[in-house]
């Protein structure tokens, strides 16, 4: 196949579809260039026949019509201002026929965890109320289906992923509940001294649990554009 990825970023993702696809061309595309120069030494030995570099926005992309058999959003939608004209380029430069996914959150179904964090849905609700006046969706997965439809694609379905620590181990998960994730958002004023206080606190009484387990869940979409 002949695959985009949209918001690749530093180049994780691109990775496994290399390794997972060893018979497709990638193509890599973000709008900051310095986190495509750390995917290019990342990537480094992997040769131009089978991966190429496109610094460009997902509005705009400068890619040719009908071009794509595959194209893989990850964790990208929630923070576009315009979700539907990312989606309507997305599908210009995709052949019909050609398939999109798009991989994203939904912090009203963020997941679950033990000892439970109490302070943290809260927070949550703050940094998705921020995220919405800066022109972002932290409660996008809801809306991918009607998301799809909207801009034209056929044949859309939708799952939830469910990432467990017992399954996956714990330590990713701590990195994402780590205080130091939420310092920026107290300095701004975006969470109050007494929220990150609390949070601090539970986080650590998470930390230090021999029960500690966690669930996380996110939506992966897909839809067809059509043949015709």
């Amino acid at each position: 196949m002949n695959i985009l990825e949209v918001g690749a970023g530093p180049g994780f993702v691109t990775g496994q579809l290399l390794n997972h696809l060893p018979n497709s061309k990638i193509t890599a595309l973000d709008i900051d260039e310095s986190l495509l120069e750390t995917a290019k030494r990342r990537l480094g030995d992997v040769p131009g026949a089978r991966l190429q570099f496109t610094q460009a926005s997902v509005y705009e992309t400068g890619l040719p019509d009908n071009t794509y058999d595959f194209v893989v959003a990850r964790l990208i939608f929630l923070h576009l201002h315009h979700p539907l004209q990312a989606a309507a380029e997305i599908r210009r430069v995709l052949k019909p026929g050609g398939k999109l996914v798009i991989i994203d959150i939904d912090d009203g179904m963020f997941g679950a965890l033990y000892p439970d964090l109490d302070i943290l849905p809260s927070i949550l609700n703050k940094l998705a109320r921020q995220q919405a006046a800066c022109g972002g969706n932290r409660y996008i997965g809801r809306s991918l289906p009607r998301l799809f439809s909207d801009s034209g694609f056929t044949e859309v379905d939708m799952e939830a992923v469910i990432q467990h620590s017992d399954l996956h181990g714990l330590e990713g998960f701590k990195r994402q509940l780590d205080i130091n994730r939420f310092t920026a958002f107290y300095k701004q004023g975006i969470i109050t001294q007494a929220e990150y206080d609390a949070l601090n606190t539970a986080y650590e009484h998470f930390n230090a649990s021999p029960d500690a387990h966690a669930m996380m869940l996110f939506f992966m979409a897909c839809g067809t554009k059509p043949a015709s």
